[in-house]
């Protein structure tokens, strides 16, 4: 149900950049007989009473009691015609509603310089009041007495028209990054019907509730020059027919840092190929090629060193990218590529194939799918249908432990998913997840029963044998208690036994994680203030396997979280924007247990739970007990909307405390960087 305006309108005229004596008002209806002094008058009060007559506040503008202004450009074009160029709103609704209401217009007598018809751009700023407050609408008589702004220049109306960006309407993916989709999230999540667990999003579901043109073109800058309009404004290069697009970008990762250890200093040299375009409407197709050089702070350098030993012609792996070459003397070498195709025959389904990462939950974590490991091969189908999305993941996952491999290989098994998201109603949406481990040693490749689209075949498991596998059950659920603040929770189930949980005797097979959050849009009625708050824990052992190539693990890290297991965590997560510039504080705090040598306190998920330390008296941080504290502050500024190029500068403070000194060395680091880079993936070097 749509209510009539509660706002006061104020029409701020805008002129060409040059104006002389001899040019003239447009002549609105009813204006026809006003003198040239009061054309102006003219126009402001019968455009304004024309567009209040009829102009009702979307329902979603009302419930949220929104209070603030928004900027309506438009011009008067040389056939007297009205277009509105950009409307600086929070609400694809209420643009809709602005652009009705012009198109509604009729048609004017276009304004005139030196006897020619010439176009005039204007301004209108539309001024909501708190709709609880009763304020009623300023009168059109009282509107009228307001006059028109000196003029501007005309440059300042052409950087602000919005720009159709071509991915927005494909099925491509928006790249997952957590900082990139608060922004889109603020306008996602107040949809009715929609599911925000299963990432990455595609850009034509998020279109259909947030105006994602109006997010870029806001920081568009009035650049002539080719190198201008490039580095601001658009891709590096761009292909547009009639059935086709494709665009290109060489982008750039570049960071320079130093820490309190003995390294000279941190780099990361990235260049980036990014390639990405649509066949039709319904076929979409992405690629992108990382070559990378780099060197990090101690900790990071020290934990990429620790898996040569265990991987196969690798000088290492490199968290969430992949195994290494050594560079130079101290440094990595890291080449990544990823790509996928999208095709979309109907409404309901889209289908998705590629390498790359994929996750399921709302928060900074997940305990079913996280993209904390190295890219992988995967094929997924997304069903959408009444208040349901059905998602289809298989995985072709890789163990790189020389142990495991086959022959020069490394050993392949195999990850099949299902995710079944509900909306229980306009606030409630429940998640069912499932997945079953597997490798090739029976068949030689994936098996058929694993191929099975139907969620529930736990029973897989069972019948196939326990060392044919191993599988992961979970729920999670997401609750909106208001247009900006949200909980969300997840619990997965690895294996349990009902009588021992009851016990409470800690018995090793009760293996299970669970996840708790919270996110405020706009805090504390702040705009672009964000806040996220978050608690994970994971008991010990969960997601191990007796047959280690059977964990939740894939190329030496976790599926899920990045902490492994035996662990419990607090997150923080504070945002701010203003205009181009982003501030973002990330805090985590936690208790981890890790497994000395030669024992198994079920920190560690590639160590086979046969050689657990004890059956009973489990607990969370058993072990080498230590406490992590991880604080990233980074502040940016951003560049080019189009590819999310940005300069930025950050320090990281980390404080590793174990307990047990002689096996586990106690670390302090602060790590300063600064440099340009886009946010295309999550790297998680929180640990």
């Amino acid at each position: 149900m749509l209510k009539k305006i509660t706002c006061s309108i104020i029409i701020l005229f805008i002129g060409l950049t040059s104006i002389a004596q001899t040019q003239k008002f447009p002549v609105y209806k009813g204006c026809e007989s006003s003198s040239s002094a009061d054309l102006e008058n003219c126009f402001n009060k019968t455009v304004k009473a024309d567009i209040l007559e009829n102009f009702e506040v979307p329902e979603v503008v009302v419930s949220d009691n929104f209070e603030g202004t928004v900027n309506v450009l438009f011009f008067v074009n040389r056939a007297g015609n009205f277009e509105v160029v950009h409307v600086n709103s929070p609400y694809p609704e209420l643009e809709k509603e602005v652009i009705k209401n012009f198109k509604s217009l009729p048609t004017a007598r276009p304004a005139q310089f030196d006897g020619r018809a010439v176009e005039m751009s204007f301004s209108m700023p539309l001024h909501f009041p708190d709709p609880k407050t009763n304020r009623s609408a300023i009168r059109a008589e009282e509107a009228a007495e307001a006059s028109f702004s000196k003029p501007v220049e005309k440059k300042e109306l052409t950087a602000s028209r919005k720009t159709k960006v071509l991915e927005h309407q494909s099925n491509l993916n928006i790249p997952f990054h957590h900082s990139r989709y608060v922004d889109i999230e603020r306008g996602y999540i107040k949809g009715e019907n929609v599911h925000t667990s299963v990432k990455p999003y595609t850009y034509n579901r998020v279109l259909e509730y947030v105006d994602l043109d109006a997010q870029k073109s806001q920081f568009l800058k009035d650049k002539s020059s080719w190198l201008g309009r490039k580095l601001w404004n658009e891709h590096l290069a761009k292909i547009e027919a009639k059935d086709f697009w494709l665009t290109a970008d060489l982008l750039l990762d570049v960071q320079l840092g130093k820490d309190n250890s003995d390294v000279d200093y941190s780099f990361l040299n990235s260049r980036i190929l990014q390639i990405q375009g649509e066949l039709g409407s319904k076929f979409s197709y992405s690629a992108t090629i990382y070559e990378t050089q780099g060197r990090f702070a101690q900790y990071v350098n020290d934990g990429i060193d620790a898996f040569e030993k265990e991987t196969f012609s690798s000088d290492g792996l490199v968290f969430g990218r992949g195994k290494a070459k050594g560079f130079k003397e101290d440094s990595y070498d890291f080449p990544v590529s990823e790509g996928y195709i999208a095709y979309q025959p109907n409404k309901f389904f889209v289908f998705q194939m590629g390498q790359g990462k994929n996750f399921i939950g709302d928060g900074y974590r997940s305990m079913m799918v996280s993209d904390a490991a190295a890219p992988y091969p995967y094929f997924k189908i997304t069903t959408s249908f009444w208040k349901i999305q059905y998602t289809n993941l298989w995985m072709w996952m890789t163990d790189i432990r020389n142990e495991v491999r086959v022959g020069d290989a490394h050993a392949r098994k195999y990850v099949s998913s299902h995710h079944l998201s509900i909306n229980i109603n306009k606030r409630l949406n429940i998640g069912l997840f499932e997945a079953a481990i597997t490798d090739n040693s029976r068949a030689g490749a994936i098996e058929m029963d694993f191929l099975n689209p139907i969620i529930f075949y736990k029973s897989l498991e069972f019948n196939r044998g326990e060392d044919a596998g191993s599988s992961v059950l979970g729920i999670n659920a997401l609750y909106k208690f208001s247009k900006s603040f949200s909980m969300y929770s997840q619990l997965v189930l690895d294996e349990f036994t009902l009588e021992e949980i009851k016990a409470q005797n800690g018995y090793w097979g009760n293996k299970y994680g669970f996840q708790i959050g919270a996110k405020y849009f706009d805090a504390f009625k702040v705009k672009n203030l964000y806040l996220q708050l978050e608690y994970n824990l994971l008991r010990p052992y969960t997601f191990s396997h007796g047959t280690p190539i059977y964990n939740y693990g894939h190329f030496g890290q976790e599926i899920a979280h990045a902490w492994g297991a035996n662990f419990r965590e607090v997150v923080f997560i504070g945002k701010y924007a203003q205009k181009r510039w982003t501030a973002n504080l990330k805090m985590i705090y936690g208790l981890k247990g890790f497994d000395p040598p030669n024992l198994n306190y079920g920190g560690d998920i590639y160590k086979s739970y046969d050689t657990r330390v004890q059956d009973y008296d489990n607990k969370i941080g058993q072990g080498a007990k230590a406490t992590i504290l991880n604080t990233d502050l980074q502040v940016s500024y951003l560049i080019n909307p189009l590819t999310d190029l940005k300069v930025f500068a950050g320090v990281i403070y980390r404080q590793f405390s174990p307990e047990d000194l002689v096996n586990f060395q106690e670390d302090q680091t602060t790590w300063f960087t600064f440099g340009v880079k886009v946010d295309l993936f999550n790297w998680y070097l929180d640990f």
